[in-house]
């Protein structure tokens, strides 16, 4: 059986959650997208993505799709009024606090399926705390690896189309075309950085950005070819690849693994 587990019980609880259970958390955001997308987008498409999943392989997957988490760790674009974000630390303790109960429900595998790239970083360590603090196996997909993580971009946004760029704006148009103004959408691409080898998104040299340190409207990237047919074959993309992506964490053990201290 999978399900939603806010639809349940208390009692529905014990009695359909246990150690083959993969639980998972949709981590979103409430953040600027520049002019021609509404502040949700992050979370739409975590929730949407985590929905289709539950119907994709939910009959052979024992998953329970926890309520999306809709702040998180959007500081990046704190200037624009409207974005709702959390310290680092906030949201850390809000994973493990989370963590703390799915692990009394017996569940054994907590998934985290992040929309957010600004959140990547926070939520591997936050995987690894976890592990430690409560003992469960933990997982971190996306719908799309972050290209400033080392993702995939288009070509025609210098592998730059991190945030309300093409790909973004055309899978949101596919899950809400009428909240899409594309007469708003213009290319913002920081060709400046083109040339350089290491200080680039998904080079290997980190750095620290805001998104307004690539220009007024926020966004970075060209959505300018976006339509709702691409986002619909994205989607489809997305959700076979998580799919298969489930499938293995469902399995996923570590051979002869030493006991780990819970916290609960």
């Amino acid at each position: 059986m999978s399900g939603r587990l806010a639809e349940l019980t208390g009692p529905g609880v014990a009695k359909n959650l246990g150690p083959d259970s993969v639980v998972l958390l949709p981590v979103g955001a409430i953040e600027q997208h520049g002019p021609h997308l509404p502040m949700s987008v992050d979370a739409v498409i975590a929730e949407e993505v985590a929905n289709a999943l539950l119907g994709s392989v939910g009959n052979e997957v024992d998953l329970w799709l926890l309520p999306t988490l809709s702040f998180s760790k959007s500081d990046e674009h704190a200037w624009s009024p409207g974005t709702l974000w959390l310290a680092g630390d906030t949201l850390t303790r809000v994973l493990s606090d989370l963590a703390r109960c799915v692990a009394s429900t017996g569940a054994r595998r907590f998934v985290f399926l992040n929309g957010h790239g600004g959140n990547s970083s926070l939520l591997v360590t936050a995987c690894r705390n976890i592990r430690l603090e409560y003992g469960l196996l933990t997982f971190l997909v996306h719908p799309f690896v972050p290209p400033a993580a080392g993702g995939p971009s288009t070509e025609e946004e210098l592998g730059f189309g991190i945030h309300g760029g093409l790909q973004e704006t055309a899978l949101f148009a596919h899950l809400r075309p009428d909240e899409v103004d594309m007469d708003q959408a213009r290319r913002n691409v920081p060709e400046w950085m083109a040339d350089n080898c290491s200080v680039r998104f998904g080079g290997p040299v980190q750095f620290g950005w805001t998104s307004r340190d690539f220009g007024p409207d926020g966004h970075i990237g060209d959505p300018t070819g976006a339509t709702v047919e691409l986002g619909r074959r994205l989607f489809v993309k997305v959700v076979d690849t998580l799919v298969d992506q489930i499938r293995e964490i469902a399995k996923f053990e570590f051979p002869d693994a030493a006991p780990v201290a819970s916290g609960i």
